[in-house]
């Protein structure tokens, strides 16, 4: 893999994945407590169950695959919880899940990035695991954001920041 790509893609990676941690500390400020096991139907998740499936999806992924750590994930119990963490610790294994995949990714080398495993029973090439854990990532941090919608009726703020409208310019 050629250096220049493997960092660019490592970068990239990183950036969205620190970017969808934003988003969903934005989305948690604005829940209380109570709201953080709210599940809309018996069919669907609360965001605090969301919070534990993607610490779980990635510490599995990134972590166990790309980092050789155990992989101790327990997969039905971050569905099957209606509570047990307070807001504040849901949040604290998340960030620090992200915190330790987006350092695991920055040192991954260019050979593992290209080496293929097994990953909850698929096979993917480091790349595959990074692809998955970033395109996850964001997937649910949409549901969070709609969940959290649907309970306060107001805007989120996530690009408060930023100019949507700017047109692209020509090179």
């Amino acid at each position: 893999m050629d250096p220049a790509y493997h960092r660019e893609f490592k970068a990239q990676a990183i950036f969205r994945m620190e970017e969808k941690r934003t988003h969903i500390a934005k989305c948690l400020h604005q829940l209380d407590e109570t709201e953080l096991w709210w599940r809309p139907n018996a069919s669907s998740n609360s965001v605090g169950n969301l919070l534990l499936h993607l610490a779980g999806n990635i510490g599995q992924y990134i972590l166990s695959s790309l980092a050789n750590q155990p992989d101790t994930r327990q997969r039905a119990a971050e569905f099957a919880a209606t509570d047990g963490f307070r807001k504040a610790e849901a949040w604290e294994l998340l960030d620090t899940t992200i915190s330790q995949a987006c350092a695991a990714i920055a040192a991954c080398p260019a050979g593992e990035m290209l080496r293929v495993r097994k990953v909850q029973g698929f096979e993917f090439s480091g790349l595959g695991v990074v692809l998955h854990v970033v395109e996850h990532l964001s997937y649910h941090t949409g549901q969070i954001a709609y969940l959290v919608k649907w309970r306060q009726d107001q805007p989120l703020g996530l690009y408060d920041d930023f100019d949507l409208n700017t047109l692209n310019e020509p090179d």
